[in-house]
C-alpha cells in the first residue's frame, strides 16, 4: 500500500488517540472470521467492539443499518467506524439514524452495490449509495483489482462522500483470501487516520431525517 502523506489534520481541534474512541467494527457479508484483520484489530484495541448481525449470510438492509445505529448511539466516547465490504454500505445507509458523535469512518473495500453483476445479487438491496458528503471525516481504502468494485467506482464514491481515497494497489478485496488477515500496513494507516481526527463533536453534524 502506498505510504500516506497527510498534509494537514482532517480536523482543526484536539487530535485523537485510538484509546479515546469507541472503535466500532462493522464486518461485511458473512462476517469477519478469527483471522480477518478486523478481528485481529479488535483483539488489539481495548475500546473496540463489533457490530453483531442476526444474519451474516442473508443480510437484510434494515436490520444491518439498525444494528450499526444502535452500536453508535450506545457509545460513550466519540465513535470511529471501521467497516469492511458490505459493512461500509450498512454504515453509510445508517448515517441518518446516528444520534451520537461520530469522529470518523475508515471504510475498506466498499462493494459496488449498484452493479447488477454483483453476487450474491441481494447485496444490491443495500444500494444505491447516497451521494451527499458524509457529516464526518472519512477515508476509503480501495484496491485496483477488487472483484466486488472497480477502482473507478470506489474513486467516484469517495469523491461524493468527501472521503480521503487511499489507493491500496492490487490487493483484491482486502480480506483473508487476498492475504490480508495480518494487515500491519492497514493498521499503521488507520492509526495515522485516527490521529488526524478530533475529540470534539462537530456542531450540528447529524443529518436530519427528511
Amino acid at each position: 500500500m502506498p505510504a500516506l502523506d497527510f498534509k494537514a489534520p482532517l480536523c482543526d481541534s484536539k487530535s485523537m488517540r485510538v484509546s479515546q474512541a469507541d472503535i466500532v467494527m462493522v464486518p461485511g457479508y458473512q462476517g469477519s472470521g478469527p483471522e480477518h484483520w478486523q478481528t485481529r484489530w479488535e483483539r488489539r484495541m481495548s475500546t473496540a467492539r463489533r457490530v453483531e448481525q442476526a444474519e451474516w449470510s442473508k443480510p437484510v438492509r434494515e436490520d444491518w443499518t439498525k444494528a450499526v445505529a444502535e452500536a453508535v448511539n450506545a457509545s460513550t466516547r466519540p465513535v470511529v467506524l471501521v467497516a469492511h465490504s458490505l459493512g461500509v454500505a450498512a454504515c453509510v445507509q445508517a448515517v441518518h439514524q446516528f444520534r451520537h458523535h461520530v469522529a470518523g469512518a475508515f471504510f475498506v473495500a466498499p462493494p459496488d452495490v449498484a452493479n447488477p453483476q454483483i453476487r450474491p445479487k441481494h447485496l444490491m438491496t443495500f444500494g444505491p449509495y447516497p451521494r451527499e458528503p458524509l457529516p464526518f471525516p472519512s477515508a476509503v481504502v480501495a484496491s485496483r483489482d477488487d472483484s466486488y468494485c472497480d477502482y473507478e467506482v470506489a474513486e467516484d464514491i469517495a469523491a461524493a462522500w468527501g472521503s480521503l481515497l487511499i489507493d491500496a494497489g492490487n490487493s483484491g478485496h482486502l480480506n483473508n483470501e487476498s492475504g490480508h488477515g495480518p494487515w500491519p500496513e492497514g493498521l499503521l494507516v488507520f492509526g495515522k487516520f485516527v490521529s488526524r481526527l478530533s475529540t470534539d463533536p462537530v456542531p450540528d453534524w447529524t443529518i436530519k431525517p427528511s
